[in-house]
């Protein structure tokens, strides 16, 4: 019979210690360590082990199929888009987020419109709640106009059992598990939620799934510091990583990829919150720019590319003196310390005086940038903060900064023109185009003007101005 043997593991990085004590020799985190009781031995299975024998590398079926390779979409575009165009049978799919976002909401918005067959063929989908009770799902999918949806649902949270249902040759498409953090295992001496408890229930039901050929997605609650919750090899053991992020106060939803084997990562799906659940945005530029004030300084609509698509955005920039020793540097949707770049650039090879002021930058929409080609459009932002000189309604802007002050050319320009050009825009402050034998690339009807240097940025602002104002002057009041 095996053998119990008591160890003390970190909830924060896995690590397994002999001994508690109050901070994590691995990770460094205070009062992380529990205690789990392990059996000496070899490992338990739950289910029949599937055959090692090899095949030959021509074998593109998961369950001996030759077609069952191919993916099947949700009906839920934006989901879709995000996944690499569909869901490959076998894989295992982690969706993480903030409480209260709305994961378990396009969780079951998207097995609803599998099961209806949306897109294209009606799917076997399987929801699997260990958070609420089946009367509640009910409730849910009543307010989200789904109820009819003929989606199997159970409330349970022994991966024993799970296990038992799901292990035959007619197993569901589609298998919904939320969250994993409320699932255990009977042979593990440990609470549900603790690293063990996770990697083993994870573990064991991506394994199912790849024996039986069946998606399966794993709800994963989120960290304070905002990464999933548990062992961080649960990142590892999962096909697709997704990340649902927005802000609880605004109605945009963003669906981002940050770990995608069968398809590209960074790529996004726009979702808007409605009263009766997400809503597919197809159009997310024209959204996000929807309720933005024309001729306005301290604005600058930036040309981005989010994974695949193309997407215009406004950032917002104030600068305000300060009375501080110290100038604020507030930061909403970008990187802090690249807005720390682009100020030290201004000021020391451009000779703009704005470190002295507050600096506020915002990301309008909720929107989380994090190319370096937004680098030009906040510095537009900035200068014309600073000057009082709004941006013409009718230019995007976009390029990245080095150190030296020079714009650097950045990928994907012809796409993001042709954004422009789609939403109406006539106008472009980019950087020197350079392709093979220094041909230029066709811009349209879009009038784009070239920089090389920042300087020339800056002398756009100041012909605008006065002719007696120097920028900067006055610490950047009109």
């Amino acid at each position: 019979m095996a053998r119990a043997e008591t160890r003390f593991v970190c909830q924060n990085c896995a690590a397994a210690f002999p001994k508690w004590a109050g901070k994590c020799d691995a990770c460094g985190a205070w009062n992380s360590l529990t205690e789990e009781s392990v059996q000496k031995g070899p490992p338990r299975s739950l289910g029949g082990g599937s055959s090692a024998k090899g095949r030959p590398l021509s074998f593109v079926g998961l369950i001996g199929d030759a077609q069952a390779a191919a993916r099947r979409a949700s009906g839920i575009a934006e989901f879709d888009r995000v996944c690499g165009g569909g869901l490959v049978p076998g894989s295992a799919l982690l969706v993480g987020g903030d409480p209260g976002i709305g994961k378990s909401t396009l969780i079951l918005q998207a097995m609803a419109a599998a099961a209806l067959g949306k897109g294209g063929q009606k799917l076997d989908c399987a929801y699997v709640s260990g958070e609420e009770s089946l009367d509640q799902v009910r409730l849910r999918a009543r307010r989200l106009g789904v109820a009819e949806a003929p989606v199997r649902l159970a409330a349970a949270t022994s991966v024993r059992d799970i296990v038992a249902s799901l292990d035959r040759a007619d197993a569901p498409a589609m298998v919904a598990i939320d969250s994993i953090q409320t699932m255990y295992l009977d042979n593990l001496d440990s609470t549900p939620g603790t690293v063990s408890q996770v990697r083993a229930s994870a573990q064991e039901l991506i394994r199912l799934a790849k024996t039986r050929g069946f998606t399966v997605i794993l709800v994963g609650h989120v960290t304070k510091e905002g990464t999933i919750a548990g062992p961080r090899v649960l990142e590892h053991m999962v096909d697709t990583v997704l990340y649902f992020e927005g802000e609880r106060g605004h109605q945009f939803r963003i669906l981002r990829a940050v770990k995608n084997r069968f398809g590209p990562t960074d790529e996004i799906g726009v979702f808007e919150m409605t009263d009766v659940g997400l809503a597919e945005v197809p159009n997310p530029s024209a959204l996000f720019l929807g309720d933005r004030q024309r001729e306005i300084a301290g604005a600058a609509v930036f040309a981005g590319i989010e994974g695949t698509r193309p997407m215009l955005v406004e950032i917002q920039a104030l600068v305000a003196p300060s009375t501080l020793g110290t100038p604020r540097r507030a930061v909403v949707g970008w990187d802090g310390n690249r807005l720390a770049m682009v100020l030290a650039v201004l000021e020391a090879r451009c000779g703009v005086p704005i470190g002295g002021n507050d600096i506020y930058l915002n990301v309008a929409g909720g929107l989380r940038i994090s190319e370096p080609a937004a680098d030009l459009a906040v510095a537009a932002a900035l200068l014309s903060a600073l000057t009082h000189q709004p941006v013409p309604a009718d230019t995007v802007v976009f390029g990245e900064i080095g150190l030296s002050g020079e714009v650097r050319p950045v990928s994907q320009t012809d796409a993001r023109i042709k954004e422009a050009e789609k939403l109406g825009f006539t106008a472009a402050l980019m950087p020197q185009r350079r392709g093979r034998g220094m041909e230029r690339a066709n811009t349209g009807g879009l009038q784009a003007r070239e920089l090389t240097h920042l300087r020339h940025l800056v002398a756009l602002f100041e012909n605008a101005q006065r002719p007696e104002r120097k920028l900067g002057a006055g610490g950047g009041r009109p």
